[in-house]
């Protein structure tokens, strides 16, 4: 789908294996940038680097003109092509260099943040050449007026290195896992830091395309809106878990489980990533709302 001149979102398939036989479908959107070189947005799961080339082919360019892959964060639904990609076309990594042990020790990283199927979405580590920081301008190489410039914004919550790219001219907002996707359990590390992000992006003035990473775009004030749900289910999340504690919950699980309830979501089972966000919540128990 092209979304801007030079600019194409491409939607990832991928399945997860939780167990024998069981697997979940999902999808995660990665975005290519066509200038005389290609910069590429996050690189889907191991394997997504063929689709990602017939993508670059269709569009009538060559696969090893890719020159760079910036990644918005570690996780393997974003980093988990890039080492395929990087050996098949030389191209320079670039991220937050708050994500790079997670990035360059895929081992830690499992470890830490263990997710079902892990070994299978990612095909290895890779080195970051280009550390990003807040408020840097990339300059994709130019093709001409087709290729404008993007604003790194440091969005932390979801991970430590969580970066969303702003295009001023266009007002398209890349914004990686740092909005949580509506009908889902929110996932994050630190709900405080990830209320803060949010806000950050709200703040910045003419959006026209936001698009998240592992959600439907939206244009507008359905972009501003996106956020603003957003928002509202970390707090409503806070909410439950500060609800429970005071009735004396004090079993992650069980919190975990009133809480999948509170927020309607049938069907969804506790598992790590929802562990980390109710241990997030459990370390602001003095915060009563987290939107004051």
């Amino acid at each position: 789908m092209a979304i801007a001149p030079s600019v194409q979102a491409l939607k990832l398939n991928f399945t997860i294996p939780v167990a024998p036989g069981v697997t979940l479908d999902r999808f995660v959107y990665c975005y290519l940038i066509f200038g005389e070189t290609i910069t590429l947005i996050d690189s889907g799961v191991a394997g997504c680097g063929t689709e990602i080339f017939e993508a670059i082919r269709a569009a009538g360019r060559d696969p090893h003109e890719i020159g760079r892959i910036i990644l918005t964060h570690a996780h393997p639904d974003h980093m988990g092509g890039a080492w395929a990609i990087q050996r098949a076309t030389g191209c320079t990594i670039a991220a937050h260099a708050a994500d790079r042990a997670w990035i360059e020790d895929v081992d830690r990283q499992n470890r830490e943040r263990p997710v079902p199927g892990f070994e299978s979405l990612i095909s290895g580590p890779i080195t970051i050449d280009r550390e990003l920081e807040d408020g840097e301008r990339i300059t994709p190489d130019a093709s001409g007026d087709n290729v404008t410039e993007m604003t790194v914004i440091h969005t932390p919550g979801h991970s430590p290195g969580s970066i969303s790219l702003f295009m001023e001219d266009t007002g398209i907002l890349f914004s990686g896992d740092a909005i949580p996707v509506q009908g889902g359990f929110p996932i994050y590390d630190d709900p405080k830091a990830s209320v803060a992000s949010i806000r950050r992006l709200h703040e910045l003035e003419e959006v026209n395309i936001l698009f998240p990473a592992w959600d439907l775009p939206a244009e507008g004030s359905d972009a501003y809106l996106k956020m603003d749900i957003g928002l509202a289910a970390i707090q409503r999340v806070h909410a439950t878990v500060l609800a429970s504690v005071a009735e004396g919950a004090t079993n992650p699980a069980a919190i975990a489980d009133r809480t999948i309830a509170t927020l309607s979501l049938q069907g969804q089972a506790p598992g790590p990533l929802i562990a980390r966000t109710i241990a997030g919540h459990l370390e602001l128990q003095e915060i009563p709302n987290l939107l004051d």
